[in-house]
């Protein structure tokens, strides 16, 4: 069974000529290295083991190309996803391949950690001198002089020297072989195929972390011929690079893991979880708010609790059976600007966990309600500080504002930092999404170990409730 796919379902859903031609660009390194990878995956028998990483790059599509497991990484941190399948399935063959502005630029502390690291894969590393895919910007390896989208006149000695990242790599004890090939005469080539081949073969005996860095010809970018990259890179590439092993050390096969447990209970045991379901108190899905997925913000200064209070009724939901989501989003709180976070509560799945336009806004400051209070859904709820937010924005007669002096209660009760749980109380009388005991019972959870702790925010949490419902009174 060939590693390539037979077609290749980018164009034309793999009908015609088109499904039988990669992305990439006449005379681009990038094909020639991947025929090299499905060569060696073919000739160790290994297709069904291994797990290829392309990371945001020209490579960003190899998935299309290779008939083996694929996992797209964020940009430079496919060495942080490599770990995760080598640990969770030692017996893969994991292959992470990564361009220079990847793993030099934005993904360098992932490979230097996952290097030390040294548990056996194989990363592959193209050195073509240039971000590529995104418009030929200046790249780590981008040579002196080089002119670039960024570097019009030539690289400038102010932006340093090319870093050579076979070198940097080799110094480090965790890889067990690294060299530098290159590509651009059949010599080269056959050094490349082999090296790959030597790359993979190490990881399959367990031996070690391999790093083989490729120089690749960018015709596009260094607006010249394919013959004539290719002599680019052997006369000006070559001086900053020199080919070569950097290190071949002989270990014993180590790494032995043994096979992950994904049984549950055992999961649960080492989590502290249970088998046992949590004893839910709500009725239903609070429909009364949407009919299937109520979104909730919560927003103040670094400090005001948001992002607490948002975890606990995430997980309160989860309890009572639903899907939810938290996201949190930390602003320069230290300079008075807006914490954030996100709650979504879903009867079936959570399909986005943002929220740009919540049912309901519990704000703690004012810059908070000035910036969220306009997006909030018409027939929406409104929360408010009212002791740091005495005058509110008019959001209309289809908000309901409901004012708590969250930060005044929760100083009569001794402790500023209870205003949170003042405010959670006042969101359960205000909306009702579900019963006061789905929250407390979280609450003492959380807190079953600072009994001092637990009475004051239940304290705190009453006293919401009880605000929440004066005010609601009063409006009527």
């Amino acid at each position: 069974m060939s590693v390539f796919f037979e077609n290749f379902d980018r164009h034309a859903h793999g009908e015609g000529l088109k499904g039988h031609s990669t992305h990439y660009c006449a005379g681009c390194g990038h094909g020639l290295i991947q025929k090299f990878l499905a060569e060696a995956i073919e000739e160790l028998g290994i297709q069904d083991r291994t797990v290829a990483i392309s990371p945001v790059g020209c490579s960003v599509f190899m998935y299309y190309y290779l008939d083996v497991g694929n996992t797209q990484a964020a940009h430079g941190r496919a060495p942080a996803v490599a770990i995760g399948h080598k640990t969770a399935n030692p017996n893969a063959i994991v292959v992470s391949y990564q361009g220079d502005g990847d793993l030099a630029s934005i993904g360098l502390a992932e490979i230097m950690q996952a290097c030390q690291m040294g548990m056996p894969m194989t990363f592959l590393f193209v050195n073509n001198a240039i971000y590529g895919m995104t418009g030929g910007q200046m790249a780590p390896t981008t040579l002196p002089g080089q002119k670039t989208m960024t570097t019009p006149k030539g690289r400038p000695p102010i932006t340093g020297q090319p870093l050579r990242m076979a070198e940097i790599v080799a110094q480090i004890d965790g890889p067990v072989y690294v060299e530098r090939c290159a590509l651009f005469d059949a010599k080269q080539r056959n050094r490349t195929k082999k090296a790959i081949h030597k790359a993979l073969q190490l990881q399959v005996e367990n031996r070690g972390l391999s790093f083989v860095e490729i120089l690749a010809e960018c015709p596009t970018h260094l607006k010249l011929s394919p013959v004539e990259a290719e002599q680019w890179v052997k006369d000006k590439m070559l001086p900053f690079f020199p080919l070569g092993v950097k290190k071949d050390e002989v270990r014993e096969p180590w790494f032995n893991l043994g096979t992950p447990s994904f049984d549950p209970q055992r999961i649960a045991s080492v989590i502290g979880g249970t088998d046992h379901a949590p004893e839910r108190f709500g009725g239903g899905f609070p429909t009364h708010l949407h009919e299937h997925d109520v979104a909730i913000k919560f927003a103040g200064a670094g400090g005001d609790g948001a992002q607490t209070i948002a975890m606990l009724i995430t997980k309160a939901a989860i309890n009572e059976g639903w899907d939810s989501t938290h996201i949190p989003s930390y602003g320069p709180e230290s300079r008075g600007g807006t914490s954030y976070a996100d709650v979504h509560i879903a009867d079936g799945e959570v399909l986005s966990p943002a929220c740009p336009h919540p049912q309901v806004l519990v704000a703690f400051n004012p810059p908070s309600l000035e910036k969220f209070g306009p997006t909030v859904r018409p027939g929406g709820i409104v929360i408010y500080d009212s002791s740091v937010i005495p005058q509110p924005p008019d959001l209309g007669d289809r908000i309901t504002m409901i004012g708590v002096p969250c930060t005044a209660i929760a100083q009569e009760l001794g402790k500023v930092m209870a205003k949170n749980m003042v405010a959670l109380g006042a969101l359960q009388a205000a909306t009702n999404v579900f019963p006061a005991e789905s929250f407390l019972s979280m609450l003492r959870k959380v807190l079953q170990n600072n009994c001092a702790m637990l009475e004051l925010n239940e304290a705190a949490f009453e006293r919401g409730q009880q605000a929440a419902v004066r005010q609601s009174q009063a409006a009527v």
